[in-house]
């Protein structure tokens, strides 16, 4: 086939979509759709869309611009053409294609980690430094200590100083050692101990207040073991949040999420060491690209990408069916 097109054919290809254009050529050189899909690594899917101008199995506007001069160049066309016609095409859809918020956290240099042990411990030191200048500008050396009974000079609010003098502990009054027991009783007195031992039942015993506070304090607290036993025991249930995803990539990945009500609340290139939290209605459709390494949680568990992996370590799948 000749490089070289006249005026007319490049009018005709510039009229026709770009889809159009390579499904003519493919037709042409006798390929079918499963033999270009498995020279370019793309499901038959994406090469029908390609030809068809239907891009939802391609929604990224840099990726089927890509796709499109991949599959112009493995048809040995000029790809000029066919990125022409898609532009006049379809490129004020991409300029109206708004793409939903995500809130992305990415981990802090080591770098910022490192300025800022440094500037806290420039702080602590400051600190430091001003409590010792504080101190000696005060007169002292060392705190006073326990028993140390100096007096202590107070600075009062008017700036009058005030000096408090430790009190005096009270004097001890011992009884002297030389007081004599009471003499023992003579012989033939009465030892006065009581003959009936009724009396001793009915005499009244006579307690003074102070003893009355000492014996109730020495009386040890009673414990009401089977109210213990009762008291309800309270437990602490935390349910996972379904409406809640949590990713993590650890290496270059393309995903895609839509909800239950169509709508699509993530979608983009991450790059590595990167994480994402998305919330949204389930059920949940995503598209993970290079699932080996992305790490998903859903419900307060982990969900094995690598399993659900197909062809291109790419994963297809629904959550909360």
């Amino acid at each position: 086939m000749s490089d070289t097109q006249t005026p007319d054919s490049a009018d005709t290809a510039l009229s026709a979509s770009p889809g159009e254009q390579l499904r003519q050529e493919r037709e042409s050189q006798g390929l079918t759709v499963t033999e270009v899909a498995g020279a370019l690594n793309l499901r038959p899917a994406v090469i029908r869309g390609l030809e068809e101008d239907s891009y939802e199995e391609v929604p990224i506007p840099t990726y089927r611009r890509g796709y499109l001069r991949a599959y112009a160049h493995l048809l040995g066309i000029d790809e000029t053409p066919v990125l022409s016609a898609y532009r006049a095409r379809f490129g004020s859809e991409e300029a109206e294609r708004r793409i939903a918020p995500v809130q992305v956290t990415r981990p802090p240099s080591h770098i910022g980690a490192w300025l800022f042990r440094l500037v806290t411990l420039l702080v602590i030191a400051g600190l430091l430094g001003l409590t010792l200048m504080w101190w000696q500008s005060r007169g002292g050396n060392e705190p006073p200590g326990i028993g140390d009974s100096s007096p202590v000079a107070v600075d009062g609010l008017d700036g009058t100083t005030t000096t408090i003098a430790e009190p005096e502990p009270p004097a001890v009054t011992e009884a002297p050692a030389t007081e004599s027991l009471p003499p023992l009783p003579e012989e033939g007195e009465g030892l006065g101990l009581v003959e009936d031992p009724d009396a001793i039942a009915e005499a009244p015993v006579e307690v003074d207040a102070d003893s009355a506070l000492a014996l109730a304090d020495a009386e040890p607290e009673m414990v009401d073991e089977a109210a213990i036993d009762e008291a309800p025991v309270e437990e602490e249930a935390s349910a996972a949040d379904p409406r809640q995803l949590e990713l993590t990539f650890n290496e270059q990945s393309w995903t895609e999420i839509f909800d239950a009500n169509n709508q699509r609340i993530f979608v983009g290139l991450q790059e590595p060491g990167t994480t994402a939290s998305v919330e949204g209605e389930p059920p949940f459709r995503l598209t993970v690209g290079n699932a080996t390494g992305v790490e998903l949680i859903w419900a307060g568990e982990a969900v094995d990408l690598t399993a659900r992996a197909g062809a291109n370590n790419v994963a297809r799948f629904t959550l909360g069916d």
